[in-house]
Parts: structure tokens; sequence; C-alpha cells
């Protein structure tokens, strides 16, 4: 079972391909949401030598950082290897 951390946002790296798929409409959607009920969905992400890769959450991260939150709570998952 995962367990819920609070990351600091500047140490998570968004991959390009993920990046491209960005809604800026989702993200003040969400970014609305967070101000009157606060993050309901924490994001998972991965570690990778000194800083984490997304794995899904981006509208959620790009609202908190446009919010100016510092951290977001989300869960550390495994890389799947193919």
């Amino acid at each position: 079972m995962f367990q819920k951390q609070t990351f600091k946002i500047e140490d998570i790296y968004v991959p390009v391909k993920r990046r491209k798929t960005l809604k800026p409409e989702t993200v003040d959607e969400i970014a609305q949401s967070m101000l009157e009920e606060g993050q309901l969905t924490p994001i998972m992400v991965r570690p990778d030598k000194d800083h984490f890769i997304l794995v899904e959450g981006l509208h959620r991260l790009e609202a908190c950082r446009a919010l100016g939150e510092e951290t977001i709570e989300g869960f550390i998952v495994e890389a799947r290897f193919h």
C-alpha cells in the first residue's frame, strides 16, 4: 500500500512528452478546486537520482505551481521495466 508523502515541487521533473499534454483550462479548473477543497488526489512520482519524475498528475502539479505552492502531496511508485 502506498503512503502519502509531501514533495517539493521544484524537485519534480516533468518529461517533455508529458508536458505536451498540458491543457491550461484544466489547470485553471483544478487550481480553483484546490482553493475551495484542497488537493484531493495525490500525484504519483518515481525516484531518479536527485529528483523525482512525474508519473501521473501533471495538471494537479501545474495547478499547485500556479497557486504559488512549494509542495504537493503524492505517492512514490516503482518504475515499470518492459
